[in-house]
């Protein structure tokens, strides 16, 4: 390779190591751990290439992206950066650099990518325009948002060329693997954020489509598991998408389906119709168990977000997480590890605990069927009772009173929506909601709406 590298990284040890690789290779090479040294180096002109982290102690690399457009507009800019989040991907996409690669990057794939680079530079090839710099939209929460794993990386990379487009996705998955969450996400880094989003479940009525479609009208209409709406809902839904809008712009469509929405058209679960109206371009999530080099990561943010005593996973803990399955992907981990985050005696979780609470999720019989006339709070106060023996002679972690609060809503929704088979009317006057509260709840607590099906 022939050309000057300009490199700013706060990490020392990256600067060394990216420096040596690039000399060796025949470049030379300008590294630095400030973002101003780096713009004073591309306005005097020097360099052919650019390699900057994003989160630097004098600013974000991202933010000066359009600067160095302006200065250099050939010059070609690959971003790193630990933060491996959707966000990261949408933002360097819509900056127009060359390239992006997670922290921790494989050193031969940067080379090749910086090859690339000085390769488009040296044959002078017009860059793509810089768009005008935009507000850095808020980042959703959520496992499935985050990771540095190839799959991932890639996943990113799909959604940062479709979030900005009004192309219809179908986001296919097995359960548990963040299919909603990405949703909401497409609706809140994308053009309609500031419109409504409106959620179909199975067992909304097909009387009550036109007007849920309306509501969605300069917004996100989310078609939760097409596959589980009755025949007659997907026809309805599949016509009325043809339907120009009353006045109004159509809202932007997001599907969540299994894994293969194909065979589900196949065995005729889903109406070919209705789902090629959905399928723009379609967002393979990729399972737990393909993604577990994100493992620490992902513990680390539901460790967080479990709330009370801080905790963290040892070596030996995280190595026995790695080696299990994970049939309920992202949902079965973060329900052990909030399990885990109340149950630990000490703020470093050990390999012991982990393979108790494994051995317990595989082999916990069926609970007894209650007593009918045994009053609810005296049910109640059992598995609290149970709860507080598990200790021993310790406490709880302190802040019980609002984990129990947390840790009772979703199980409580949860169970009353598959009573009610799916239906969120009759769900909300079980529970004593309104309709619209209820829809938030199922939308804030990642919560599966399924609608079993008759048997012939």
């Amino acid at each position: 390779m022939d050309g000057t590298v300009l490199i700013a990284d706060d990490d020392r040890g990256i600067r060394i190591v990216l420096t040596q690789a690039l000399t060796r290779a025949g470049c030379r090479v300008h590294a630095t751990g400030s973002l101003a040294q780096l713009m004073r180096w591309v306005e005097e002109g020097a360099g052919d290439l650019v390699i900057t982290d994003v989160m630097m102690p004098d600013g974000n690399g991202l933010d000066l992206i359009p600067a160095i457009a302006r200065a250099r507009p050939d010059l070609p800019v690959i971003v790193i950066s630990a933060q491996n989040s959707i966000v990261t991907a949408i933002r360097a996409t819509e900056a127009a650099v060359f390239d992006y690669l997670p922290k921790p990057f494989d050193l031969p794939e940067l080379m090749a990518r910086v090859r690339a680079g000085l390769e488009r530079r040296r044959q002078r090839t017009p860059a793509a325009p810089t768009p005008p710099p935009v507000a850095a939209p808020a980042a959703p929460d959520g496992a499935a948002l985050i990771g540095a794993t190839p799959a991932m990386q890639a996943l990113f990379r799909e959604v940062a060329r479709v979030v900005a487009t009004d192309l219809p996705i179908v986001i296919a998955a097995e359960p548990g693997a963040g299919r909603s969450t990405l949703a909401r996400a497409l609706h809140m880094l994308g053009e309609r954020r500031g419109g409504p989003l409106v959620t179909l479940v199975p067992g909304d009525p097909p009387e009550t489509l036109a007007a849920r479609l309306a509501e969605a009208q300069g917004g996100t209409l989310i078609v939760e598991d097409p596959a589980a709406h009755d025949p007659a809902t997907q026809l309805r839904l599949a016509v009325l998408l043809d339907a120009p809008p009353a006045g109004g712009a159509s809202p932007r469509l997001v599907a969540t389906t299994g894994p293969d929405p194909l065979a589900d058209i196949a065995a005729g679960r889903l109406s070919p119709e209705l789902y090629y109206r959905l399928a723009g371009a379609v967002l393979a999530l990729p399972p737990l168990r393909e993604r577990l080099d994100d493992l620490p990561a992902l513990a680390r943010l539901m460790l967080e977000r479990a709330g009370g005593q801080a905790r963290e996973l040892s070596p030996a803990a995280l190595e026995l997480l790695r080696a299990h399955l994970f049939p309920g992907n992202l949902r079965e981990l973060d329900n052990l590890l909030r399990r885990l985050s109340l149950t630990a005696r000490a703020p470093r979780i050990e390999a012991t605990e982990v393979a108790a609470a494994l051995a317990a999720t595989r082999t916990a019989p069926r609970a007894p069927r209650p007593d009918p006339s045994q009053p609810l709070a005296e049910t109640v106060e059992q598995h609290l009772q149970r709860y507080f023996d598990l200790h021993g002679n310790d406490l709880p972690p302190p802040g019980l009173y609002d984990r129990i609060m947390r840790e009772s809503e979703r199980p409580l929704i949860q169970i009353a929506l598959d009573a009610c088979n799916g239906n969120q009317l009759r769900c909300a006057e079980l529970l004593g909601l309104n309709r619209n509260t209820l829809r938030k709840k199922i939308a804030e607590l990642d919560i599966q709406v399924t609608r079993r099906r008759r048997v012939m």
